[in-house]
This record gives C-alpha cells, sequence and structure tokens, in this order.
C-alpha cells in the first residue's frame, strides 16, 4: 500500500455528524436502522473504530490509518467499492452501443414512497425493466441486457427517486444471434416506453393497495380507503411521466465510466462540503441548480435538516440497489454473455473502435 495520493477533504459527513446529530436525537426518535448507520457514519475515520498499521510501498514507512465504517451509505468508504465492483462488470461487458435510460417517479407519490420505501423501490426496478425488456423482444425479438441503478436524491439532497439503466443496444434472439437498432442514437421511442411504464407501475401499486402490502401515516391515512388511493391513481395518471434517454454510450472504457459515476454515489460527497459553522449551528454546501443553466450555487441548512433530508436516502436493511437483468441476470450472465459475444463475433453491429496510438504517459513526479 502507498501513500495516500490526495490531500484529505477538510470537511467530512462524519463531522459533520459528530457535531450535529446528538442535537438532532434530542429532537426525533429514530428507528433502529436509521440510528445505526447515522451512528457508523458518524465514527468512520474517527479512530472509534480501531486502526491499522501499514507499510508504505514508496517512502518504506509505517502509518497508522483510521477504519472506515464500510457503510454503503458512507461517501468515503464507496469509492474503493466502486472500484472494485466496476472491475467485476469488466467480465460482462459487450462490443456494442449501450443506452442510457432514467425513469423518474411523479413528485405526488413520493410521500407514499417514503413510507413504503422496500415495496416501491422494488416496484420500480420490476416497472423500468420489465418495460425495457419487453420492447427489445417486441422490436427485435431479441433478449437485452441492463443493469439499473436506483438513486433517490437531487442536489439539494430532497427526496427525488429515479432508476439509472444501461443497456445493450440489442439482444439475443432465439436462434442466437444478434439483433438490434439499425441507427446508433436512440434505442426506442421515448414516450411510448414512457407509458409502458407507468402502465405498469400503477398497476403494480393498485396491486399492493389491493393485497394489504402499503403503510399509510399521517398524512397519507386518508389513502388507506380504495376511493382515496383510485383518485390518487387518476391525478399520477394523467401527468406524463419522466422518462429520459441519453443516447448511447460506446467502448468498454466508457462504459465503465459511465457505470462508476452511478452506481456507487450517495447523497451527497465530502467534496460538496464547504463550511460548518458550530455557532449558528449550520452546515453550507455546493449544488448544481439545473434550473439555473447547471450553474453551482451555495445552500446553508441548519444541521437538524441536513441530517433530516440524509435520513431520506437512508435504503431499508438488505435492499439491493443495483440490479441486472436480461442477459445479465445474475442466474445466467455467465451462459448468455458467452453465447452473446459468439454472435457478436459476425455481426455488423458489434462496434470496433478504431485503432488509435495513444501518447506515452507523461513521467510521474
Amino acid at each position: 500500500m502507498s501513500c495516500p495520493s490526495g490531500p484529505a477533504p477538510e470537511l467530512t459527513v462524519a463531522q459533520v455528524l459528530q457535531v450535529f446529530l446528538p442535537e438532532y436525537l434530542d429532537r426525533q426518535a429514530l428507528p433502529v436502522h436509521h440510528l445505526k448507520v447515522l451512528r457508523r457514519l458518524a465514527q468512520c475515520r474517527s479512530g472509534q473504530l480501531g486502526w491499522t498499521v501499514w507499510q508504505c510501498q514508496q517512502c518504506q514507512r509505517t502509518h497508522w490509518r483510521p477504519h472506515g465504517c464500510g457503510d454503503r451509505h458512507c461517501p468515503c468508504c464507496q469509492h474503493q467499492r466502486s472500484r472494485q465492483w466496476l472491475q467485476e462488470q469488466r467480465r460482462a461487458l459487450l462490443p456494442v452501443r449501450y443506452f442510457h435510460w432514467v425513469f423518474t417517479l411523479p413528485a405526488a407519490l413520493r410521500p407514499l414512497l417514503l413510507q413504503n420505501q422496500a415495496p416501491l423501490y422494488r416496484l420500480l426496478f420490476e416497472s423500468a425493466s420489465a418495460t425495457l425488456l419487453q420492447f427489445g423482444q417486441q422490436r427485435f425479438q431479441a433478449e437485452l441486457g441492463l443493469t439499473a441503478i436506483l438513486h433517490t436524491w437531487g442536489q439539494n439532497l430532497m427526496h427525488h427517486p429515479h432508476l439509472h439503466c444501461l443497456v445493450t443496444g440489442g439482444g439475443l434472439t432465439a436462434q442466437n444471434t444478434w439483433a438490434g437498432p439499425k441507427q446508433t442514437r436512440w434505442l426506442f421511442p421515448v414516450h411510448a416506453v414512457a407509458r409502458r411504464f407507468q402502465g405498469k407501475f400503477c398497476a403494480g401499486l393498485l396491486q399492493l393497495h389491493a393485497t394489504g402490502q402499503l403503510q399509510f401515516h399521517g398524512h397519507s391515512k386518508p389513502l388507506q380507503d380504495a376511493g382515496a388511493f383510485a383518485a390518487l391513481l387518476r391525478q399520477v395518471r394523467t401527468g406524463r411521466w419522466v422518462v429520459f434517454a441519453k443516447g448511447s454510450v460506446v467502448g468498454p472504457d466508457a462504459v465503465l465510466d459511465y457505470l462508476g459515476r452511478y452506481t456507487h454515489p450517495v447523497a451527497i460527497t465530502n467534496g460538496r462540503l464547504r463550511t460548518l459553522d458550530p455557532s449558528a449551528r449550520t452546515l453550507t454546501f455546493t449544488y448544481k441548480d439545473y434550473a439555473d443553466a447547471n450553474r453551482l450555487k451555495a445552500l446553508t441548512l441548519t444541521g437538524v435538516e441536513f441530517i433530516r433530508r440524509l435520513r431520506l436516502h437512508l435504503l431499508p436493511r438488505g435492499f439491493t440497489k443495483i440490479r441486472h437483468y436480461g442477459l445479465l441476470g445474475n442466474n445466467r450472465r455467465h451462459r448468455r454473455v458467452a453465447q452473446a459475444r459468439t454472435a457478436l463475433v459476425t455481426s455488423p453491429l458489434r462496434f470496433a473502435p478504431v485503432s488509435t496510438p495513444r501518447p506515452a504517459p507523461p513521467p510521474l513526479t
């Protein structure tokens, strides 16, 4: 192991929690799972979880390093986990174009989602993946491969649940040949995909309500009544659901780079934290304002409000936020990816990057 290559962040989520978590706990009773997660995050790399001694391969000196918490919500601990996961995914990459799709749920459903995270986030995965796989069968008579990643946040830390999907540009037919789009810009018509996704999610939501699998608390309690719930469904069905297709990604390195952006991020990174004011009990962090040409702005919150927003993005215990479908399904990936590679050897849809010499890297200093 070598010495850290860059300076440590000036302010971390762990430090913020160390300052504000006691005040938050005095005001708010937390579920046991949330309490454990927040306490782990607060202890990350503080020395409270123990230390490891290691020798640097460059300077040959020994160093003491505090343990990380290892929690999947921790910005410090997710970086290394992301690198390891991406190396595993490299073995399943195919030499084709990939397409990036984003499925977003309407704002009117967000209170219900927060009270029923596990069943409704699962329904989001099922509805989006089934929609894309069905379009693959109908358009190409082929089985696509896709990886879906759940995000629950916006830049200002408010609740904004959406699903990122990276989809193969085509798939395997029943004859084990490769079929896909002839053009390279879009995979499917966006509005048609959005309408089918909307229909699948609303049908699943109605089924969950009819079978008593949803909880209703506070302002959502009237939705226990079938009539009130049907009125909510009519409201969300009248609007156009947001499904966004971002075009194609080509080449294995580009695909891995894309995956790295979306697979292991957490609600906020340490690099966005700016100032903590213990006397005013506030925290300032940066965010991109997408409504204002993606300008970078600063937002100041009380420490209590910051933790409240952070809690919106703590996933249920054991919930899987990255899932694979079709060719990439975990129970068939090894066999189906090998068949896809064989089919792509002679396919005109195979992506073959032009080989260009790369300049020699600069010497290390």
